[in-house]
């Protein structure tokens, strides 16, 4: 009994450590996220704080919605910088993973973007992609490459493409840290021994080395997808939703809830394609970490 007891005070005091971590969790997190189910039912007023229950009225609304097909499109289109992130996240990581005089200066250069602001990087990235004054185009037309200003920024076709190279851009160096903390947790007992074996550092790579890195290609994958679905900033700074069919579904959430701009708030609406988001998140993730685990790591 005095050791059940024991027990229970530990367990008692590890909670009363966690309840104020729990209470905002709950607060800002849980209770926000069970307000949106509810109110994805509703026709919501956010003045009057007043609501009409509609039942599944919001969710057969998606499906007549031709701008929400647009969107959710776009959303899964954007999966495409996942194996572009990984890959050269992955490559970069390799580069300067080793202890060599100089490589902390290239590692905290390739950093900078992950701790730069999104407005910055996506007002300094417009005057790069400008059709008229842009450095790109600028270089591209004095290297001979092109005849004519390419309207990065103004073409719907192109729009959603020069936006995920931001996103690439701005992501590397964060997945590359990953990548050099799963690299440097590698046995060293395991690489000497290859190395001994008569192993070229290719074959050090592609047989020691990936195998190990599945756990952290697994992480960066889910991380990487779940961010793809849900980008909103590099739309919002740099195109602001003036091109229709460069928006991600996250941006017309937003517009729907939030903007007044192009039409009366409608939370209810917005709340029904939250919902939608969150269980495509969820599906995918589990998705993504079956496959990963089937696989690479930890498969049969």
């Amino acid at each position: 009994m005095a050791r059940l007891g024991t027990k229970w005070r530990y367990t008692g005091l590890a909670y009363l450590f966690l309840a104020p971590a729990l209470l905002l969790l709950i607060t800002f997190v849980l209770y926000p996220v069970m307000q949106g189910f509810r109110l994805s039912f509703f026709q919501y007023d956010p003045y009057t704080q007043s609501g009409e229950y509609l039942g599944l009225e919001n969710y057969r609304r998606m499906w007549s919605d031709p701008e929400f097909r647009v969107a959710l499109l776009n959303s899964f289109r954007y999966l495409i910088v996942v194996p572009i992130i990984i890959v050269l996240s992955l490559a970069l990581a390799v580069l300067v993973e080793p202890l060599i005089p100089g490589i902390h200066f290239f590692r905290a250069a390739y950093y900078i973007p992950v701790v730069t602001t999104m407005v910055v990087v996506g007002i300094t990235w417009r005057f790069i992609f400008s059709e008229d004054d842009g450095l790109l185009n600028m270089l591209l037309s004095r290297w001979g490459v092109i005849e004519s200003a390419i309207p990065w920024m103004t073409n719907h076709r192109l729009v959603l493409g020069t936006v995920m190279m931001v996103t690439i851009w701005k992501g590397l160096g964060y997945y590359m840290v990953v990548f050099i903390a799963a690299l440097r947790s590698i046995p060293v007992e395991l690489i000497e021994a290859a190395i001994v074996d008569g192993a070229r550092p290719r074959q050090l790579f592609w047989r020691v080395k990936l195998p190990l890195l599945w756990p952290a290609i697994t992480l960066v994958g889910v991380i990487s997808s779940i961010s793809a679905l849900q980008v909103f900033d590099e739309i919002f700074v740099m195109t602001g939703g003036k091109i229709r069919e460069a928006i991600t579904l996250v941006y017309y959430i937003y517009e729907t809830g939030f903007d007044a701009k192009i039409g009366p708030q409608d939370y209810g609406y917005a709340s029904a394609m939250s919902v939608v988001l969150f269980l495509i998140l969820v599906a995918f993730t589990a998705l993504n970490l079956f496959l990963m685990k089937r696989g690479g790591y930890g498969g049969e």
